[in-house]
């Protein structure tokens, strides 16, 4: 199962959708009104102290306010807005001009525009290496998100065409190298270590053009069904042998253990004698009816011995001494 779902497409960067913002517009309608107000101000005030001119003095000044509302009407919108995460290229004549934003600025009107609005937050982009070799010649398909940002907006509008196609396109390429320099279980096992040399081959690019790459991580690998059958039988027999090597080492502790409990009842009698007794306690409280003893623990029990007395009190002798 792959981290994103298939029926998505390979590149996606769509921004979360946000409210719309009014206030620019607001701003200007704001600007057009007071504008237009104060040019009917003055045409009054104008026509008050001229109440004697003629039709064509008042056509002339209304044509001249027409003039000036349309101007500030054009400047009007020459008003930009930046939000605190975007960087607006601006070019004069065609020509490179200014990094501008965030904020509010102010173009010049036929002379300037915005080529491109850069956003410099941290992005997320998908990628993929389909039915690519691996080093021991496995076909594979390897899924992985790329995190990267823009440090240098001017450098990634005006030396590549397309940056975003660009990250993703040279991630992609760094990622089908990387598997077909490396085994499949390296990319099982050490994941992290081709994800950061994926990265660091990206960034060398990436970084001529504004771009830091920050980090790679491989989401999903996916191998033919008939080798996870096989792998999973090795996992398997792998999991047996570890388990019997595990058993092996109990039973060498066990019986090292074994042999210095042998050696200390070796040297002391009473002990070995408490510990028979022990032995036919413990069979005597599991409810046998029948016990079978060697007749060398009853030849060694002396018959005033039945209890372990005697045995304890060589025990008590010993540590006196």
């Amino acid at each position: 199962m792959s981290f994103f779902d298939k029926g998505q497409p390979l590149v996606s960067n769509s921004p979360m959708k946000m409210k719309p913002d009014f206030s620019l517009m607001l701003l200007r309608l704001v600007i057009l009104t007071a504008a237009a107000a104060a040019l009917t101000v003055i045409f009054f005030i104008t026509a008050a102290w001229e109440p004697t001119a003629d039709i064509g003095v008042y056509t002339a000044d209304i044509g001249v306010y027409i003039i000036v509302f349309f101007a500030v009407l054009i400047l009007t919108f020459c008003i930009r807005k930046n939000n605190e995460w975007e960087r607006a290229i601006v070019l004069r004549f065609g020509k490179f001009q200014k990094v501008r934003g965030p904020g509010l600025f102010f173009l010049l009107p036929v002379a300037d525009r915005v080529a491109q609005t850069v956003d410099i937050r941290i992005r997320v982009s998908d990628f993929s290496a389909q039915e690519t070799l691996t080093g021991d010649s496995v076909t594979v398909d390897v899924d992985a998100i790329c995190f990267w940002l823009v440090w240098d907006p001017q450098k990634a509008v005006l030396e590549v065409e397309n940056y975003f196609d660009a990250v993703v396109y040279s991630s992609k390429t760094a990622l089908r190298n990387a598997v077909s320099r490396h085994d499949l279980s390296t990319f099982l096992e050490r994941s992290d270590v081709i994800e950061k040399q994926i990265q660091e081959e990206v960034d060398k690019k990436t970084t001529d053009w504004g771009i830091t790459i920050l980090h790679i991580e491989i989401t999903d690998i996916q191998i033919p069904e008939p080798l996870q059958d096989s792998l999973s039988r090795v996992a398997q027999a792998e999991r047996e042998k570890k388990g019997r090597i595990l058993l092996a080492e109990a039973e060498i502790e066990i019986a090292k253990k074994l042999e210095e409990a042998i050696s200390i009842y070796a040297k002391n009698e009473g002990a070995m004698k408490l510990k028979i007794l022990s032995i036919l306690n413990e069979g005597l409280k599991a409810g046998n009816s029948m016990m079978l003893v060697p007749n060398t623990i009853t030849e060694e029990l002396t018959a005033k011995d039945i209890f372990g007395l005697q045995a304890l009190n060589e025990i008590r002798k010993e540590a006196n001494k």
